[in-house]
């Protein structure tokens, strides 16, 4: 791996993102969905504890297609709710769906490439 941050210590998962993602400049609109639902779920954790989750989210999520989760309700939160390999906190899965909406609207009426710099 390359010169490493300090705080990246020897957990291999960790080790990777930083080399690989961490400050990395992101352009795509579904990853940075994708970070926008991991951040909203890091919230009062460990960011480590989201990478080891990261694969059981991308499963849970409909691979972090906002235009999928945008349509759920009540019965997804429940299933969501019982996922194992997750973070089941309600708030945060409501969070999720509600924001993948507003995700909807933005690319609808701004475009995504209207947030690049």
């Amino acid at each position: 791996m390359g010169n490493s941050c300090a705080w990246v210590g020897t957990e291999k998962i960790y080790q990777k993102y930083h080399d690989t993602e961490w400050g990395v400049p992101v352009f795509d609109s579904r990853a940075l969905w994708e970070k926008l639902i991991l951040d909203g779920f890091q919230a009062g954790l460990s960011w480590i504890t989201i990478l080891k989750k990261r694969e059981a989210f991308q499963q849970a999520f409909a691979g972090f297609d906002p235009n999928i989760i945008a349509t759920w309700g009540e019965p997804e939160v429940q299933t969501l709710l019982a996922t194992a390999g997750i973070i089941r906190h309600r708030g945060k899965i409501e969070a999720t769906i509600s924001n993948a909406r507003v995700w909807q609207v933005i690319e609808q009426e701004q475009g995504f490439d209207t947030y690049l710099w």
